[in-house]
């Protein structure tokens, strides 16, 4: 049996996004914000959203109960002051709770992630059975010698 764990995670976003396309609505205001505090401008990819939504259906799938403040701080990035001089020490910069938040409130409205009390959110039996059964077209799919072992 494969699971998510056994293809690459780029790889696997990427297939699991084409298949979330038709579940999730992109905000009207994803053009004009940020994915984080360390960021200068909004996102360019033209499928942005759904990629977010399902790279988080995978962190939530590998993590398991998580909240919102845990997945900002894994999609932030570091901001070490000018490009110019580089002299600050480098400080973790927070993701957009807004952006993540929405996202899992759509993925938990298409009944792919579930809420438990005072715990987070984990992934549900239809989420599972989506990246898993993604995960096991992706593997027919890609020819690479050192995956030929989980197939």
């Amino acid at each position: 049996m494969t699971t998510f764990y056994d293809v690459p995670a780029e790889d696997l976003i990427e297939a699991v996004a084409e298949k979330l396309e038709s579940d999730l609505e992109e905000p009207e205001w994803l053009a004009f914000t940020k994915t984080g505090t360390g960021r200068e401008l909004p996102p360019e990819q033209d499928d942005f959203w759904s990629r977010r939504a399902a790279s988080l259906l995978r962190k939530v799938a590998a993590d398991g109960p998580v909240g919102v403040e845990r997945l900002r701080n894994a999609y932030g990035n570091a901001d070490n002051g000018t490009t110019r001089y580089r002299v600050r020490p480098n400080r973790k910069k927070e993701g957009s709770g807004n952006v993540i938040r929405t996202a899992l409130q759509q993925l938990e409205d298409a009944g792919y992630i579930e809420t438990s009390e005072k715990r987070g959110r984990t992934i549900s039996g239809e989420g599972r059975a989506l990246l898993d059964d993604t995960a096991a077209e992706l593997l027919e799919e890609l020819d690479r010698p050192e995956l030929e072992r989980y197939a």
